[in-house]
């Protein structure tokens, strides 16, 4: 409700990137100029260089034949939800004609949801793999062939969940590991891991390793638990 009431119209949408983008004023982007004509289609004329532009230039937006309506319904629907959204229902709920539009869309939001050079996770981190795809017969576990490797970090606050990094991995070896942990944990750091030897080498490469072997209490407790709730939303 309060989002439809902020975003009643496509004017509202305009305005509001309008806003973000040029919070003082118009400001042209080649020149730097405050001084413009404002033409038809919501286009913008510098009055210095003569450069035309439009408020969503170089935006997620720019050139799309979608109103921004439903653009911010799609990012609403992707921010709003617990569980995330898929790009099946995202275009059932919007009305998409295009299942490819609406998976496309999610992408676009999801790389913008990722800030460049941001800072490692620090602290005390949880860290271990996770297998992602279909059941299939065979080997299970760190063996199991036609599976990703998702290595999963996950940085604790106290009894709460802090920031967290995944990425697919090669495979489940030191190698592989070690390059996941040194680009994505600060130095001196705890990392907390199971007992896979994979993992044996990170007291020499400068962090507190912690094993965690066991948490049972009563018989349902599993180890690592951080990292194993993030592993179900994933595959969720």
């Amino acid at each position: 409700m309060e989002f439809e009431e902020i975003f009643r119209t496509e004017q509202d949408c305009i305005d509001y990137i309008t806003l973000i983008r040029w919070p003082q004023g118009f400001e042209c982007p080649v020149c730097g100029s405050i001084r413009y004509w404002k033409r038809k289609n919501g286009r913008f004329e510098c009055r210095d260089c003569h450069t035309e532009t439009t408020v969503t230039n170089g935006t997620i937006f720019h050139k799309s034949t979608k109103p921004l309506m439903i653009w911010f319904q799609a990012i609403w629907w992707m921010v709003a939800q617990k569980n995330g959204v898929s790009a099946k229902s995202l275009q059932s709920i919007l009305g998409l004609g295009s299942y490819q539009t609406a998976w496309t869309w999610l992408h676009k939001f999801r790389r913008l949801m990722i800030l460049n050079g941001r800072n490692k996770l620090q602290g005390t981190v949880e860290v271990d793999e996770v297998f992602v795809g279909g059941k299939k017969s065979g080997k299970r576990g760190r063996g199991a062939e036609g599976k990703s490797i998702i290595a999963v970090a996950v940085e604790l606050k106290g009894r709460k969940t802090g920031r967290m990094r995944l990425a697919k991995i090669q495979d489940a070896s030191s190698k592989s590991l070690n390059k996941f942990i040194i680009d994505n944990i600060k130095p001196s750091s705890k990392v907390v891991t199971d007992g896979w030897v994979g993992y044996n080498e990170l007291s020499k490469l400068g962090y507190v390793h912690e094993i965690q072997k066991s948490l049972v209490k009563d018989g349902d407790e599993e180890i690592l638990p951080n990292v194993h709730r993030i592993a179900a939303l994933l595959k969720r």
